[in-house]
């Protein structure tokens, strides 16, 4: 029998109605209720080899499962094998040398926190919940970014266990083009089950700042689209410690900044915002809260909390001119998804263009369109309130976050990725997956395929 082929498995095979197997198999967004022929609990390397040529030879579906952030769900096969990296999660950090080795399966909250105990960090996103590997393939946002660059720019190396099995070790020495594409492309390549970032001196402070203007009423909204368009103007020359944001949700719109480095320093942007915002509307409520780099990392954790119903829709903006901040503004409509918007450039936009699978390095801001509930009958009537406010930005964009795509398609990578990125990223999937084995993914399609 098939089955017994997994025999080698030095963690855990599990299958419907075994204990612990429904738990293995819930994801972050609670949409998604798919049924695995097998979830395959790695213990290390070798049992992520094993677990791909095991479902290659049996022709069954591969899913990857780190934090299980995807929208989509793409790391619960449905009948296929769902390759749960999580239990190798260990993070290394050796101060001297500022590296951290990463398991494939570890958490951004375990990366922090291994770092910050040596002073030391690296970017990452905003969730502490959120898997390591999913993140950073995507490219990886976060407030350390304007400083340090991507996720993916601070990769010294990656581990990876290819479509036939094989065990790499990639960086731009070796496997270049392999490496070029790790760096943005997603898990079309193989499963990574380490990555080696670079890490830097971080002592760990951090202010939020939020300025809160009501937007329910006409006069209320004009007042909030002057303030937002000072808001927009500071953020131009803004320090690369600084990361502007905005957030709409219900009738508020907040706008502000995250600050990671000298509190001394930041108090003066502090000031020049507050003038400028008081100078064009003065905000109904203002809040400037002082934390430590990982209290930062971990606030938003309750909110994006798991077992949500989830959807979301996301755009690219080279710049936020101000027929799109009427747009954003314009909240007509009931069951409307909450809004983010937070400031690209600095570190990221010092990177060529060309020198990474991630694209849209000329980006001003991202945004996302995100709604949340728990019935099961609302999922028709949220989804389609998020798909229709978002299109009203479809004008002012420049393409979408991967990492943020939902189930798009080709149409969804042509927003991700430039055409000779795409290009490019087709010539190392036909040199690395030409039976297209890792497809449940924002897919890159072998050519002959």
């Amino acid at each position: 029998m098939a089955h017994t082929t997994l025999r080698d498995i030095a963690g855990t095979v599990l299958e419907p109605g075994h204990d612990g197997y429904d738990a293995a198999r819930a994801v972050w967004n609670g949409m998604i209720d798919r049924r695995p022929r097998y979830i395959v609990r790695c213990a290390d390397t070798a049992d992520v080899a094993t677990a791909v040529q095991f479902a290659t030879r049996n022709e069954l579906e591969i899913g990857v499962r780190c934090g299980g952030h995807g929208i989509v769900g793409h790391a619960v096969p449905d009948d296929g094998v769902m390759i749960d990296l999580r239990p190798m999660g260990d993070v290394q950090v050796d101060p001297t040398g500022r590296r951290a080795r990463v398991q494939g399966g570890a958490l951004l909250g375990a990366l922090d926190r291994e770092s910050q105990r040596h002073g030391l960090a690296t970017t990452a996103g905003n969730v502490s919940h959120t898997g390591v590997g999913g993140l950073t393939l995507g490219g990886g946002m976060g407030w350390l970014a304007r400083r340090h660059g991507l996720a993916c720019d601070n990769v010294v190396a990656f581990e990876l266990v290819t479509a036939t099995g094989e065990r790499l070790r990639i960086d731009r020495d070796s496997h270049s083009e392999l490496d070029w594409a790790l760096r943005g492309g997603g898990g079309n390549f193989g499963v990574v089950t380490e990555f080696e970032f670079a890490l830097h001196p971080e002592p760990g402070d951090a202010i939020a700042v939020e300025f809160h203007y009501p937007i329910e009423h006409v006069a209320d909204a004009v007042a909030a689209a002057t303030a937002m368009r000072a808001w927009r103007d500071l953020s131009i020359d803004a320090p690369r410690e600084s990361t502007f944001t905005a957030t709409i949700s219900g009738g508020t719109v907040a706008l502000g900044f995250v600050w990671v480095g000298d509190p001394i320093v930041a108090r003066e942007e502090i000031v020049e915002l507050e003038q400028r915002l008081d100078r064009a509307a003065a905000p109904a409520a203002r809040s400037v809260d002082s934390l430590s780099y990982l209290q930062l990392q971990t606030r938003e954790d309750d909110t994006e909390g798991h077992a949500w119903r989830r959807y979301w829709k996301g755009h690219y903006f080279r710049a936020l001119d101000d027929d799109l901040i009427e747009a954003l503004l314009a909240r007509d409509g009931e069951l409307l998804p909450d809004v983010s918007l937070q400031a690209y450039g600095g570190a990221i936009a010092d990177v060529p263009g060309d020198a990474t699978a991630f694209s849209r390095r000329d980006t001003a801001f991202e945004f996302v369109a995100a709604s949340r509930w728990r019935s099961p009958d609302e999922d028709a009537p949220r989804m389609a309130a998020a798909r229709r406010y978002a299109s009203t930005m479809d004008e002012y964009s420049s393409g979408a976050y991967v990492n943020v795509l939902g189930d798009d398609g080709d149409a969804g990578l042509r927003r991700a990725y430039s055409t000779d990125q795409l290009t490019r990223l087709t010539a190392v999937k036909d040199a690395y997956d030409p039976g297209n084995v890792f497809h449940l993914n924002q897919n890159i399609r072998p050519t002959a395929g």
